[in-house]
């Protein structure tokens, strides 16, 4: 019997969801402090003393271009060291990378929770036509090698288009199906429910229905997937910044970052360290709140206590 929850009742079942799993609890927390971080950026590169863009000749080798002083040109100055060649803080860059990265893994995950939702709920309810060619639809963008598609369109997409709102639209538009797969399958479960066929015999239409008693009793599910897409979608940004054709320079990204400090690694192991744990903390906080939501809502168990 699949689990109903109402949106008022949602913030209190994730409070126990999170209490009852501290891999969720602790993802949860850290997806917070990288969300801070993002968003204090700035304040926190100006109590540093420094910013991502200014570049310090002082602060590198002349002999090689790489960090003067041990570990990367860490100091009080520079808290992570500095980028080789450039100078640039280091910190500053991963503190604003973040907000680069979070701020299009969360809109592109917004935009493929929208056409999911709105796709996959009407897909179930009307059923017929409709159904079989949202689902041929999907099994074709599951089928299609979209990460090249995007790295071609990112390729040759006019230099005055923000490329944040580009990668941002590009992943929503590609990531969609999955969600509505599984809004799909939920809409039609709770089509067959008696309080949905009640609506419709006392007069309901089809936006009335959709609207009052199927997207209520789907915010679960929504939650869910939309936290386990998230790090996909991070991490997609990542690999376009790392083949170049992602964020440009000299705009902070922790993939552009990873892929110039894969030069350094054998003498600047520490500036592949910093933004490679950023991602990677990000990525393990999202699956382990998303998983932990999962399990949590499970049909098969409810809840857990």
């Amino acid at each position: 019997m699949a689990l109903t929850v109402t949106p008022r009742s949602v913030p209190a079942t994730l409070w126990r969801a999170l209490r009852a799993d501290r891999g969720a609890l602790f993802g949860a927390g850290t997806t917070v402090a990288l969300l801070l971080v993002a968003l204090v950026a700035g304040p926190l590169s100006d109590l540093e003393g420094q910013d991502p863009y200014t570049f310090d000749s002082a602060a590198l080798d002349p002999a090689t271009g790489g960090p003067a002083g041990a570990f990367g040109g860490i100091s009080g100055e520079h808290w992570f060291g500095v980028e080789p060649l450039t100078g640039r803080d280091l910190f500053a860059i991963v503190a604003h990378g973040a907000r680069t990265s979070l701020l299009i893994g969360f809109a592109a995950t917004a935009v493929s929770v929208l056409l999911g939702v709105v796709i996959g709920a009407l897909a179930g309810y009307l059923g017929g036509w409709v159904d079989r060619v949202v689902s041929w639809i999907a099994d074709v963008i599951f089928g299609f090698p979209y990460l090249v598609f995007m790295i071609a369109l990112s390729a040759i997409a006019p230099a005055g288009f923000p490329r944040p709102l580009l990668l941002i639209l590009l992943m929503g538009s590609f990531g969609w199906a999955r969600i509505a797969r599984i809004v799909r399958a939920q809409t039609l479960t709770l089509k067959a429910r008696r309080f949905v066929a009640a609506s419709r015999a006392m007069g309901a239409g089809p936006w009335h229905v959709l609207r009052h008693q199927l997207l209520p009793n789907l915010w679960v599910p929504i939650i869910v997937v939309a936290t386990l897409s998230i790090p996909g979608k991070i991490g997609t940004e990542a690999a376009l910044s790392f083949l170049g054709v992602g964020i440009p320079p000299p705009t902070p990204s922790w993939g552009r970052s990873i892929s110039g400090a894969i030069d350094w690694v054998g003498t600047d192991p520490m500036y592949l360290v910093f933004p490679g744990a950023a991602l990677f903390l990000a990525t393990l906080a999202l699956n382990l709140l998303g998983d932990g939501l999962r399990d949590a809502f499970d049909p098969k168990t409810g809840v857990r206590k």
